[in-house]
């Protein structure tokens, strides 16, 4: 690691509160991303009539375990477990519901929290909890995924802008400002009547509006530096206008970028949860934090509901304010020459 990337470091895990945000934060997603090995209806590994099989993974029929349909097992319905027999073995997730997954043993919906159903299920009878685990993962998929792409675009938006400037500036941030001013809520409203929306279109849709976020940004970084002498050098000895941009320009926008970057995906996160609140985001059998909130708010009167979507969001996008904060300070330059002056004091006092 490099002096600055060791001191950056050390300035962002000096801000507690953004340190421990990126280790809660880092924690959940992780978790997440095993979701289906956590939160499933069917066993991780199951050994029934001699053979091995991995339900999770793969598709286990009735036929597979003695019956004699070709179809999905059920491993909730009894006869699936009357198949398996006595002597078979299953490794049981920690949480036996799915995010899609149907509560048998409630005659009443939404249920209270139970010990089958640890945070309650909503009024169709899903898992609150299997449900945000996977929306978990979806929604800072999505944020991280949406971030990315529109990240890429913007970045070479920005210096394209910023480098050439003139009549190509003046172009692109009139057509910036009347893309930005088209009404996105309406043109997403308008294209899920047409449209079967799912994750990736939803993310393209997205996309067309959210690249430009960072221009601003990279634009008046690229503003800055193309007037510098060592960019001026690399001009004169004859490097491309391609090469300058990505080697010498490049790197002092980055520094920016990466500073705004959680802030990017809290608001693609917002946006997301927005819009499958209003109904207009992800169908409704996907697993959804936007969902789960406005399930909420049409059963009052099960707080279980609405309580944990919130806190689950609330607790995902506070943390990416957090982190978001701490990346800020760990990439300003001014805080580098502040801890530079204050070494240098505590040097002369030592001497």
């Amino acid at each position: 690691m490099s002096s600055v990337a060791a001191r950056r470091w050390r300035t962002f895990k000096g801000n507690r509160r953004a340190y421990f945000a990126f280790l809660l934060f880092a924690f959940c997603f992780v978790v997440s991303l095993f979701a289906e090995v956590l939160c499933n209806d069917r066993p991780v590994v199951l050994r029934a009539h001699g053979e091995w099989f991995a339900p999770v993974f793969q598709t286990v029929t009735e036929k597979d375990l003695g019956g004699d349909l070709e179809l999905a097992a059920d491993f909730s319905d009894e006869y699936t477990l009357e198949l398996m027999g006595e002597d078979a073995f299953a490794l049981w997730p920690p949480v036996r519901h799915s995010f899609r997954s149907i509560a048998r043993d409630v005659e009443r919906f939404p249920a209270p929290p139970s010990a089958s159903n640890w945070l309650g299920t909503d009024d169709q009878g899903r898992d609150i909890l299997a449900r945000l685990v996977y929306g978990f993962r979806l929604s800072v998929l999505f944020g991280l995924s949406l971030a990315a792409v529109s990240s890429v675009i913007g970045i070479a938006a920005g210096l394209v802008q910023g480098w050439y400037g003139g009549w190509v500036d003046l172009v692109a941030q009139r057509l910036m400002e009347i893309w930005s001013g088209m009404p996105v809520l309406y043109l997403i409203i308008i294209l899920s009547s047409l449209f079967a929306m799912n994750f990736w279109l939803l993310l393209a849709i997205m996309l067309l509006f959210g690249w430009m976020r960072l221009v601003g940004l990279v634009r008046a970084e690229t503003l800055r530096v193309r007037n510098l002498d060592y960019v001026r050098a690399a001009r004169a000895l004859g490097c491309s206008d391609a090469r300058i941009m990505r080697v010498h320009v490049l790197p002092n926008a980055l520094v920016s970028v990466i500073a705004a970057l959680p802030f990017v995906v809290n608001g693609s996160i917002a946006t997301l949860t927005s819009l499958d609140f209003l109904g207009f985001g992800l169908p409704a059998d996907y697993p959804s934090l936007g969902e789960i909130i406005a399930q909420g708010k049409n059963n009052l009167y099960a707080p279980w509901i609405g309580l944990s979507g919130f806190l689950t969001l609330a607790g995902l996008l506070v943390s990416l304010v957090f982190i978001g904060e701490g990346m800020r300070d760990a990439f300003d330059p001014r805080v580098f020459l502040a801890e530079s002056a204050d070494g240098t004091e505590r040097k002369e006092e030592a001497r």
